[in-house]
């Protein structure tokens, strides 16, 4: 997925009020929109480097978006808006082996009348989470959050094995270079057992990894799922 201008860098200076960041781009303050809902958890160090999106919308009160913090010298993807436009662009040009194979890709799957999937692939229904949190060297790690709408998700996924669905989560890790990745059950034990009782009914999980610059973010490479 290409960023339709160059991303312009800055610095972090804070993250407010949830959806408020104002970045540092040379010697002015921009307030950017925080697309992510998240905790954020150990990305919102003061000085970070940042890269943001200019917007083309006269309309929009907030002429940028954060897209790209630095942390740690490692590069994450935290405009979560994104990370379904990410894997559309990976099956299309076949980045997901597991979906390599498929003809038909339907977004916003309607599955029943309270709940959408975010991808219908031939009988293949893809529910797509978006992974910023790492807190060991080599190590993604999911929800940085208590997360109730991903627990209801996994209960439904399992539902659809029923109705001849063939389930699967893909944990889309946008942080550069990582190769292992974990549930983080310390956060939510919940969503842990869950993820635990779906693995054994056939729900199928996936990790992969994203290559990241100020161009374009796109699918890298399938990931290892560590199970503890």
């Amino acid at each position: 997925m290409k960023f339709t201008n160059t991303l312009i860098k800055g610095k972090l200076i804070k993250r407010y009020k949830r959806f408020f960041t104002d970045i540092k781009v040379n010697n002015t303050t921009v307030t950017a929109h925080c697309p992510n809902t998240g905790s954020m958890f150990g990305l919102l160090k003061e000085g970070n480097e940042a890269w943001i999106s200019k917007a083309n919308d006269p309309k929009r009160k907030l002429k940028f978006t954060l897209e790209i913090l630095k942390v740690n010298q490692i590069l994450v993807g935290v405009n979560t808006h994104r990370a379904n436009r990410i894997v559309e662009h990976g099956l299309k040009n076949k980045l997901i082996n597991e979906f390599k194979l498929i003809k038909n890709i339907k977004a916003e799957f309607k599955f029943s009348k309270d709940t959408r999937f975010d991808f219908l692939c031939d009988k293949k229904i893809l529910e797509v989470k978006n992974v910023t949190l790492t807190r060991q060297p080599n190590l993604a790690e999911f929800p940085d959050a208590v997360t109730t709408r991903g627990s209801k998700h996994l209960a439904k996924l399992i539902d659809s094995i029923d109705k001849n669905y063939e389930p699967y989560v893909l944990f889309l890790t946008q942080i550069q270079g990582i190769n292992n990745f974990r549930i983080a059950k310390d956060i939510d034990k919940d969503y842990y057992q869950k993820y635990l009782k779906a693995k054994k009914a056939g729900v199928k999980f996936l990790a992969y990894r994203c290559h990241l610059n100020s161009k374009e973010i796109k699918i890298e490479k399938k990931i290892n799922i560590i199970d503890e």
